[in-house]
């Protein structure tokens, strides 16, 4: 006991000894290697604020001691000052790409700062430098794991065993995340226009079946629709195929026999990653009802940090004319992509968004004029199992049968999902 304490006064006299010393001199002398074992000492014995101020008077001289730069960095994310961190890493990357040290941490830099998005970017860059290195992949696997996509983590995960089975920290985690792999999903959602002076409001529900697998997901949906005291059925299947790293598809099909939603839909769309955390889609869609409707579509969406931003626009040309919609759309993530604010603003209309809106003589409807606000709210409890939706928005449309006047429709819904394996 005598001899930790005396140990304990020793270190705080050199350390006071030391910043007395270096605290007089204006521009830096020593020895960098004995100078940097100190600020160590002072970071691991909670006086990061003195270790720092040590670090970058280190650097005044010896800009480029990566080792010191890195560890500054370091304390950085210690201290949640993640802006200040990424400079340092980004700093030591621009000088020597090919440093794994500031790569691990840049990337868990990110994992820190809650960017998972941006965490996954930075491995991938990382990875060509060192193609399947185990510490990058499981940083990697954690971002996945942050984003909710725990079969990408997993399929991480097992690349790392496959190379090394003895891999305690990836057998842990492989072991973690089976205890939460859940591939199958039901879910059901119940939403109303309320309509500013049309005393029947528009019913729409909706139940699905989804499973996740290795060549991507597929959902199938019955959705039952009231509008005007009319009733419809509509069955729709959706797929997601991946195709190849950074490249994934999007199918949909769907049949009704009820006036309310079209005889026939089907499309296609085509999503491709891109640096910086943008992506890019182009597709389209095909509503049949006496006569078919095509409609072109496409997007641009930014992962920035927390944040979603995703501008999509849908042209439909016609004999008459074309029609352009479009539409804005932020997301604030909180801990995964299952749990976020958002908000959209779109402008014009779209008969694939508003697919329900024929004429009753089964002849879609797609140029008339229209303005919405969305905003929603999505959460899950605590297991992950339960994903809860709450939306609500306001729309400024033309009527259908009087185009030349508006209404106000107020749009309420609210979705439960439920995961399982």
């Amino acid at each position: 006991m005598i001899q930790k304490t005396v140990n304990k006064l020793s270190l705080v006299f050199f350390i006071l000894c030391f910043a007395q010393i270096y605290g007089q001199q204006k521009e830096y002398k020593g020895d960098p290697d004995v100078t940097f074992e100190t600020a160590r000492k002072l970071a691991f014995n909670n006086q990061r604020k003195q270790a720092q101020d040590t670090l970058l008077f280190i650097l005044t001289k010896y800009p480029d001691y990566h080792d010191v730069r890195s560890f500054l960095a370091t304390t950085y994310s210690w201290d949640e000052e993640y802006k200040k961190a990424k400079k340092e890493f980004e700093y030591i990357l621009k000088k020597e790409e090919t440093n794994k040290s500031a790569w691990l941490g840049i990337i868990q830099n990110e994992l820190w700062a809650s960017s998972p998005y941006i965490a996954i970017e930075l491995s991938e860059k990382a990875l060509k430098y060192y193609p399947n290195d185990a510490e990058i992949l499981l940083l990697r696997a954690s971002a996945e794991e942050k984003t909710n996509n725990q079969i990408e983590a997993n399929k991480t995960v097992l690349l790392v065993l496959s190379q090394d089975s003895n891999n305690q920290k990836a057998i842990d985690f492989k072991n973690a995340l089976n205890k939460k792999l859940n591939l199958n999903n039901i879910g059901v959602s119940a939403a109303t226009d309320l309509y500013s002076d049309i005393y029947n409001p528009a019913q729409y529900y909706s139940i699905k079946y989804g499973r996740e697998t290795k060549y991507g997901s597929i959902t199938a949906k019955i959705n039952f629709n009231r509008r005007f005291e009319e009733n419809g059925v509509q069955y729709e299947v959706d797929l997601y195929p991946k195709i190849t790293k950074g490249l994934y598809g999007y199918l949909n099909a769907g049949y009704s026999n009820s006036s309310l939603f079209p005889e026939s839909k089907y499309g296609a769309e085509l999503f491709k990653s891109l640096p910086k955390g943008f992506e890019v889609s182009l597709g389209f869609r095909s509503l049949i009802y006496d006569t078919t409707t095509n409609i072109f579509t496409g997007s641009v969406t930014w992962y920035t940090g927390n944040s979603y931003w995703s501008l999509r626009s849908y042209v439909t040309p016609s004999d008459t004319g074309t029609s352009l919609s479009g539409a804005l759309t932020y997301r604030l993530y909180r801990k995964d992509a299952d749990n976020y604010f958002s908000a959209a603003i779109g402008a014009g209309y779209s008969p694939e968004v508003n697919q329900f809106s024929n004429n009753g003589d089964q002849v879609a409807i797609f140029n008339l004029k229209s303005q919405k606000l969305n905003v929603g709210y999505n959460f899950t409890t605590l297991n992950n199992k339960n994903a809860i939706g709450l939306q609500s928005g306001i729309t400024h449309q033309e009527l259908l049968f009087d185009p030349s006047n508006y209404v106000m429709i107020y749009f309420l819904s609210v979705s439960w999902e439920l995961r399982f394996k």
